[in-house]
């Protein structure tokens, strides 16, 4: 018996045959998609990684929570949506082929140069949580005892995990070959910076006064500010 899903995913596997980067699907007989299956790997590896970082050091928060018998503030729902953007939906898109019919081409090259944008958007989420170190939190909240991090990568931007998101989110469409599952990142990750980001600041400047006001004005949130002046 034949149905729609079996039809559509002839069709995609017909339409690999002139795509770039088709030598590659001879050896993964497992995509269902248009995109080739090395940039397949790689954005799941990398998303592993990713998710093997944040589990690290979501560990050290929740056992200070315990020692120190704090409840964690409640955060906005907003949170989760990224999860849907850059796991649920491309998950959908690797495993299934019912988002296929929203399918498109590439060059090759171009999703090497996603490899490379994504390569430094998991760098730059790592560096990040490794700069903050035991301050760290996953939720918008000051912690007992947290200081104002102004080091490292803290040093030029004053969001830098949201800053690997938006890295991440330019290369997935670049490595996920689809329309649906290739922006899914960059649509659901907006509204939350949009929300997110004004209330950490307002939090932050209530906590450290001063010092977070002047580190702001030397300090973009996502971009580098040039020409910034210097601290004494």
């Amino acid at each position: 018996m034949i149905t729609e899903t079996t039809c559509v995913s002839e069709r995609s596997r017909q339409r690999k045959k002139d795509m770039p980067g088709a030598r590659y699907a001879d050896s993964l007989e497992w995509s269902l998609t248009m995109t080739p299956p090395i940039f397949l790997s790689l954005y799941i590896s990398g998303f592993l990684l990713a998710a093997a970082i944040r589990l690290w050091y979501t560990q050290e928060y929740r056992r200070k929570i315990k020692e120190q018998h704090w409840k964690p503030a409640l955060d906005t729902w907003l949170v989760y949506l990224p999860a849907l953007g850059m796991f649920i939906i491309p998950g959908i898109y690797i495993l299934t082929p019912y988002l296929a019919p929203a399918d498109y081409t590439l060059p090759e090259s171009a999703g090497w140069v996603g490899a490379g944008i994504f390569g430094a958007a998991l760098l730059l989420l790592w560096r990040s949580h490794a700069d903050l170190g035991a301050n760290f939190t996953p939720n918008a909240e000051v912690q007992q005892g947290q200081r104002l991090v102004t080091t490292g990568v803290y040093e030029y931007i004053r969001h830098p995990m949201y800053a690997s998101h938006f890295l991440w989110a330019f290369a997935q469409p670049l490595l996920l070959w689809n329309w649906i599952a290739g922006f899914g990142l960059l649509i659901t990750f907006i509204p939350l910076y949009v929300v997110r980001v004004p209330v950490e600041e307002k939090m932050l400047a209530g906590r450290f006064g001063a010092a977070y006001e002047q580190y702001m004005e030397r300090t973009g949130r996502v971009i580098p500010k040039f020409g910034r002046p210097e601290t004494h």
